[in-house]
């Protein structure tokens, strides 16, 4: 069987372990809320680029010429 110190050092090394394990905890859960909030920005972000492509489309069939249409500059 275990002495008793060897019973107190076994339960000291368990507190030890809890103590790290709650830090732990509270490091994930605050890195969840991190990409939480990183993955809000990158749909928002997404969605301002998407719309930035349709506009930019937009414009390009509206009263832009194409590349065979343009007139050369007069330099040429």
């Amino acid at each position: 069987m275990t002495t008793s110190n060897e019973t107190q050092a076994l339960l000291e090394r368990i507190a030890e372990l809890e103590t790290k394990m709650a830090y732990q905890d509270v490091t994930i859960s605050d890195l969840n809320e991190e990409i939480a909030v990183h993955q809000q920005r990158i749909d928002v972000i997404q969605q301002q680029l998407k719309a930035m492509f349709g506009q930019i489309n937009n414009m390009k069939g509206s009263n832009m010429a194409s590349e065979k249409e343009e007139t050369p500059p007069p330099h040429y």
